[in-house]
């Protein structure tokens, strides 16, 4: 479908969608990312937190909560940075160029990273296939489809690169909502493994730009040596602070996301639409005219995430408001009603 073809092929870009959808109602209900949401409450900052550098001890603050939150085994296993993002292509770097292979369909930017690099990128889709690679991606829970890879499988991979001196990359961005035993955050000192966390999509606070790097000491220090002082600014130190540490609010929305998860899946069947996959913050959809779905909600003002390379597949985030998900509802009616119409007209 032409529309797709033109498509950006990351999500959340309300510029390209009203490039794309140019009659649609405003605004747009925008369920083409997975980020919560229901963000974290917002707080006033310290005026000091914008009129000042930020202070080391702050930072190191930051990183000692972070290691508790997330489970590493102590904060000099810790960098944090304005976003993972910037630490991908860092990251693929700190192996020297050899064969890096991604398990996909996954993320885009991890290939482009460890080319940036200079590796040599191939995605796979067998788990077995990555023991050949220098570099080693994986993503846990898998951003689309929220397929999760067991810890012990991962650690058995780590082991065999580590031998011939290569290295285990884990995206765990969607780990705050999945299964948090299968994380090898705790196991990164053992050496050859990083793992990657994201503060803004379970959090909420994408615009902060705050992520983090888990790995042995050496690994952090050099990676810190590459940001130098102040990398985190002063605002996003404080919510990280603040909401990394609050354990309360983090175990009533990791209730409340799974609820909203249901909620989606009972809507979604109701006008026909099969849930593959995912996690509490988004669901993988697999159906024959998902573009016909994708252009029909478009047009009524709700953006899903689409796949280029993938035509059949969609992805979803959850609605933030009760009107929001009534507008789901009511533009999926009306797709449903089409393409009933459409089946009628098609019967001799």
């Amino acid at each position: 479908m032409k529309l797709l073809e033109g498509a950006v092929d990351h999500g959340g870009s309300l510029g390209r969608a009203r490039v794309l959808f140019p009659n649609a109602v405003l605004p747009f209900v925008d369920l083409s990312t997975g980020i919560n949401p229901l963000s974290y409450p917002l707080f006033d900052l310290p005026a000091t937190s914008l009129w000042r550098l930020p202070e080391a001890g702050r930072a190191r603050e930051l990183t000692e909560i972070a290691a508790r939150a997330y489970g590493a085994p102590s904060p000099a296993n810790v960098v944090a940075a304005p976003g993972t993002q910037i630490l991908l292509p860092r990251v693929a770097s700190r192996i020297r160029p050899g064969k890096a292979l991604v398990l996909g369909p996954t993320y885009a930017e991890h290939a482009r990273a460890a080319a940036i690099a200079g590796h040599e990128v191939s995605e796979v889709s067998d788990f077995a296939a990555l023991a050949r690679a220098d570099l080693a991606i994986i993503v846990n829970p898998n951003n689309p489809d929220g397929r999760v890879i067991e810890r012990d499988r991962l650690l058995a991979l780590a082991a065999g690169l580590r031998a011939k001196g290569g290295l285990l990359v884990v995206d765990e961005a969607f780990m705050d909502v999945g299964p948090r035993q299968q994380s090898l955050a705790g196991d990164v000192d053992q050496g050859g493994i990083v793992v990657l966390r994201s503060f803004g999509k379970f959090f909420g606070l994408a615009g902060l730009r705050l992520g983090f790097a888990l790995s042995d000491a050496a690994t952090v220090e050099s990676l810190e040596s590459q940001f130098g002082p102040w990398a985190v600014a002063g605002p996003a130190l404080e919510y990280g602070i603040r909401a990394l540490a609050d354990l309360g609010w983090q175990e009533t929305m990791r209730a409340s996301l799974a609820d909203a998860a249901a909620r989606l899946d009972s809507l979604f069947d109701r006008f026909g639409v099969p849930v593959a996959g995912g996690t509490t913050l988004f669901r993988y959809l697999s159906l024959p005219d998902a573009a016909g779905l994708f252009s029909a909600l478009g047009e009524r003002g709700v953006l899903l995430r689409h796949f280029s390379g993938r035509p059949h597949v969609l992805r979803a985030g959850l609605p933030g408001s009760q009107e929001e998900w009534l507008r789901l509802e009511s533009a999926l009616a009306d797709w449903a009603m089409l393409r009933e119409d459409r089946s009628r007209g098609s019967k001799p």
